[in-house]
């Protein structure tokens, strides 16, 4: 493969996992959200959650990509 067949798989792999991540991120808030007592492990996963997509969003942002390119 050559080198930007690589770099476009790579974006596109990045692209997915933060859309992943973010809507794993706002499913746990809205349950955490809609709980009358939120557990502390849902607490945790969303601290997690919302930690990955910070990272993710950052090297997005970093790259230039956006999702029009793909």
């Amino acid at each position: 493969m050559n080198r930007k067949k690589r770099k476009r798989e790579a974006d596109q792999a990045l692209l997915d996992a933060l859309f992943k991540v973010e809507a794993e991120w706002k499913k746990v808030s809205l349950m955490a959200e809609r709980s009358y007592e939120p557990f502390f492990e849902t607490e945790q996963m969303r601290k997690n959650l919302e930690a990955q997509y910070g990272f993710l969003l950052r090297e997005v942002k970093h790259r230039k990509l956006t999702v029009l390119q793909y």
